[in-house]
């Protein structure tokens, strides 16, 4: 790991504390990197559902706040992922597994399943899961309606 990113990783870290402890919240923040995001992970507290917040919210927030004073402040790394309580990480596996009926509702049917509308990250686990199970995807739509469309692979036949 380079200096940037250990310094990234450090301010980062101590940022999100200091930012939680003006909530009564003194806890140590777990702070490491997957490629070029630093990935911060509060751990379980009596505060959880506060800094969640409603659907991730507020943990969205604090990735916006941290990513931001990161950008300020000069650092090169700049991509935040807060997780409280692993709330992100048990709500992936969730919804890779009602992703799996999906693929195999697509592979039986033979046609495109539209899903609901959801956020980047978990459209991002559905294309991924999808095109493990040799299924394309496409995302469709704006803004909060924009959605992840199952299809069937396409053959590679020659067109004429």
């Amino acid at each position: 790991m380079d200096d940037q990113l250990e310094a990234a990783i450090q301010y980062a870290k101590k940022y999100l504390e200091d930012l939680l402890s003006f909530f009564g919240l003194n806890t140590d923040v777990y702070a490491t990197a997957d490629e070029d995001v630093i990935e911060l992970s509060v751990p379980s507290t009596h505060l959880n559902g506060f800094l969640i917040g409603q659907h991730g919210d507020t943990m969205r927030s604090l990735q916006f706040i941290v990513s931001s004073a990161l950008k300020n402040n000069g650092h090169d790394y700049t991509r935040v992922n807060v997780d409280v309580a692993d709330y992100k990480k048990q709500r992936a596996h969730h919804l890779e597994e009602t992703a799996e009926a999906w693929v195999k509702q697509v592979k039986e049917t033979g046609g495109a399943l539209h899903l609901r509308p959801m956020n980047a990250a978990d459209r991002r686990i559905i294309h991924k899961m999808a095109s493990e199970n040799g299924l394309e995807t496409e995302s469709e739509g704006e803004g909060r309606d924009r959605h992840v469309v199952l299809k069937p692979a396409v053959e590679n036949a020659e067109t004429e």
